[in-house]
């Protein structure tokens, strides 16, 4: 009896400090997350995002607005895959409507670890900082963008692609002050973290915790680890070229110069081939 009663102990003990740990991760992890932009010049800048007045500088550059003018200018693609170059003039916004690019949210998403199983089910180890989105103010005959800003080795960030919609950054911007948003990017899925309690918000989400309202982040790390685990970068199913690799996206790059196209299908983008944030057609759905 006494040893089992030590037993028990110490598994109450051990439960005990992963549920402190979690609260404390949640704590501090959620403690500067929200909305992370500014939304006036003497508003605070986000503590949450590294190098973010770079970001800031960037989204508001001339060359980022020619290049989603020169996007916004060629019409979407038909047909999977369809790839064509972007037009070179003089004047990209020439006879466009006046748009503003806003400014940066965070775009988070569960990390290769947290999918493997061998990080703690706690936020700071869940959940990562992997781009930053920025919508327009506006749509431009009738049409909305994104663009996205990939890490780029050393600090800072670089352009690494502008996609059609907006619903990146609407879904970033639902963070508030007291919760963080974040992607499983393989379904597209976006969830809510509160404290340690994970909650969809979309169909993608709600389908990929088997219907339910709200789950434990512990439970949510089950169901990814059943999904993705042996998916992972250097796996069979990734180095046979079945999927597009878990992760990849989130890697820091050098920026480079390269030609910019545009990507046809669903989900058209203007891909910068040699930014960090590569576009691959996938062989199978769902990953």
């Amino acid at each position: 009896m006494q040893e089992t009663r030590t037993s028990s102990a110490r598994a109450g003990s051990r439960l005990s400090r992963l549920t402190t740990l979690a609260v404390l991760s949640a704590a501090a992890l959620l403690s500067v997350a929200g909305p992370a932009h500014a939304t006036a010049p003497m508003d605070p800048l986000p503590a949450d995002i590294p190098d973010y007045q770079a970001a800031l500088d960037l989204v508001k550059s001339a060359d980022v607005r020619d290049t989603v003018c020169r996007f916004l200018s060629v019409p979407v693609p038909q047909g999977d895959g369809a790839v064509q170059p972007l037009p070179d003039q003089a004047d990209p916004c020439e006879g466009l409507p006046a748009f503003t690019v806003q400014d940066p949210l965070a775009l988070n998403e569960i990390t290769p670890g947290f999918v493997a199983g061998t990080a703690l089910p706690i936020p700071t180890e869940a959940v990562r900082l992997s781009h930053l989105v920025s919508a327009l103010d506006a749509p431009v005959n009738g049409r909305n963008a994104t663009v996205m800003l990939a890490p780029t080795r050393g600090g800072g960030w670089h352009l690494a692609a502008v996609r059609d919609g907006d619903s990146d950054a609407a879904y970033a911007g639902r963070a508030t002050a007291g919760t963080l948003v974040f992607t499983e990017p393989q379904i597209r899925g976006w969830y809510q973290l509160r404290l340690t309690t994970v909650e969809p918000l979309n169909d993608q989400a709600r389908q990929g915790l088997d219907g339910r309202s709200s789950v434990s982040l512990g439970d949510y790390q089950k169901l990814v680890k059943a999904r993705y685990a042996d998916k992972l970068p250097g796996s069979d199913y990734d180095s046979t070229g079945l999927s597009s690799g878990y992760g990849a996206a989130g890697k820091a790059a050098p920026a480079s110069s390269s030609t910019p196209v545009l990507v046809g299908g669903s989900g058209a983008a203007l891909a910068l081939a040699g930014g960090a944030f590569a576009l691959r057609r996938r062989r199978r759905t769902g990953v």
